[in-house]
């Protein structure tokens, strides 16, 4: 999809601070993040949401994820949440599939939907 912003991002169309790549993934941080360290991880193709994602990727996805928290523990985190909407319904705002792994501090009162 052309005109899709992450899609833009991917293809570094658009600036972003890439804290990870791999052959199939990266990962930014938010552009409205929710807590510090708000951090986004997409596939380099566009997928509408995870329904439509191959589960071909889903060791890759995982990775990424843990390539990404590791970055954030380092940085002083002391656990994550990991967040996917999935659909309109639930709260996604662009339709390709991403993921929020959002740092946390001990004692931090979490808050939900992203």
């Amino acid at each position: 999809m052309n005109d899709c912003i992450f899609c833009r991002i991917a293809r570094k169309e658009i600036k972003a601070d890439i804290i990870f790549e791999s052959r199939n993934f990266i990962a930014f941080p938010d552009a409205n993040p929710k807590v510090k360290g708000h951090t986004l991880i997409i596939p380099k193709k566009h997928f509408v949401n995870l329904i439509d994602m191959p589960d071909s990727l889903a060791s890759e996805l995982v990775e990424a994820v843990k390539k990404v928290a590791e970055i954030r523990f380092r940085e002083g985190a002391d656990g994550f949440n990991l967040i996917n909407n999935c659909g309109e319904a639930a709260g996604q705002a662009v339709n390709h599939v991403h993921f929020h792994l959002l740092p946390r501090k001990k004692g931090e009162k979490a808050e939900f939907p992203v």
